[in-house]
């Protein structure tokens, strides 16, 4: 069997971001064992399908806000989301990660 592609990983971490938390693209890269690849995170996201189940929109970036998209419709969407899982935005449209981002229970990935 193959090793487990850079995106498998990433999916891998991203799949036990539980309901109601969040997670910075530069965590899940460090989870990973891709430290300082945050955006490899971001394409890796940009790559699921439009129906998938995976929670893609429990990642936000280091300053607890949506990344901008081309689309708008699809950060409004990740907005409705989370809140609909209960996390809430500041009047500066941004998460609070002391309080809202999850916290893994294990260390990185080893390889």
């Amino acid at each position: 069997m193959p090793p487990p592609s850079t995106y498998d990983m990433i999916y891998a971490i991203v799949k036990h971001i539980p309901r109601g938390r969040v997670a910075t693209y530069g965590q899940i890269a460090n989870l990973a064992n891709l430290g300082g690849h945050a955006r490899q995170v971001g394409y890796a996201l940009n790559a699921l399908s439009a129906n998938t189940r995976m929670p893609w929109h429990r990642v936000i970036n280091a300053k607890g806000e949506i990344s901008i998209r081309k689309d708008p419709q699809c950060e409004h969407r990740q907005r409705r989301l989370l809140e609909q899982e209960g996390v809430v935005f500041d009047e500066r449209s941004r998460i609070t990660l002391a309080r809202f981002g999850w916290k893994p229970r294990r260390g990185p990935r080893r390889s």
